[in-house]
């Protein structure tokens, strides 16, 4: 089964769960649209976790380059002092920056800005369309705009490419007042278990301000859910 997920942030035993709940195994793939790091207690460990899995794949999220921004600014002015950069870049992490390497590091300097395959495409906060409702080409599409734009998220705006665009950034319930995965059908009257039914997919379930993490299932178009009952936190 294919399965994604987006907005992590640090919320290590909350994917611990989903992954137990779906029953995630070597043969399943997830794709991950961006901001596993910040806000959560172990973003290091979730990273950690998930470039682990050949079968996880992952892209860069605004929080994830907030981060990567941080340690390019690092490395200019100590170049050659890697120790002095991993510490500093270690302090960036208050719970648990001790578990960071280079390994690590390097693994989440090389992730994409997005993914696409036959079916899907998968970006952070979504993906511009031309004046007639098409995606533009993602080589020529601004990164700010696909990790930082939130109008991709709104109802009136209509993917007609035929690739469903999987996406986050934008806590569900701003949208739509609960902490659910937002699935926009092309028509109503469509199948609801064909991929093909859908235009966009808005995943992010506000896993660090609700406690409710959902994914999306490529092949029957379910979501599925878990939650942290003890967590209830309010943006800042």
């Amino acid at each position: 089964m294919t399965y994604f997920v987006s907005d992590l942030h640090g919320e290590y035993e909350l994917f611990l769960k989903l992954l137990d709940k779906i029953q995630f195994s070597n043969e399943d793939k997830m794709y991950v649209c961006g901001d596993i790091l910040e806000k959560g207690d172990s973003s290091v460990r979730l990273a950690k976790h998930i470039f682990s899995k050949p079968n996880i794949f992952c892209i860069i999220g605004n929080h994830d380059r907030n981060f990567l921004k941080y340690y390019h600014t690092i490395m200019e002015s100590s170049p050659t002092d890697y120790d002095k950069v991993l510490l500093a870049l270690q302090n960036f992490f208050l719970e648990d920056g001790e578990l960071l390497d280079w390994d690590t590091v390097d693994k989440l300097d090389s992730l994409p800005y997005y993914i696409e395959e036959k079916d899907f495409i998968c970006v952070h906060s979504g993906l511009p369309l031309d004046k007639n409702g098409y995606p533009v080409s993602l080589k020529e599409a601004i990164e700010e705009e696909l990790i930082f734009d939130r109008r991709f998220c709104e109802s009136s705006i209509i993917n007609k490419g035929n690739k469903c665009i999987f996406f986050g950034h934008t806590v569900t319930s701003n949208i739509c007042g609960e902490a659910k995965i937002i699935a926009h059908k092309r028509k109503e009257d469509l199948p609801s278990n064909d991929i093909h039914s859908y235009h966009k997919v808005h995943l992010d379930t506000g896993s660090w301000q609700n406690g409710v993490l959902g994914c999306f299932c490529l092949e029957n178009c379910e979501c599925i859910y878990v939650k942290n009952d003890c967590k209830n936190k309010s943006l800042d």
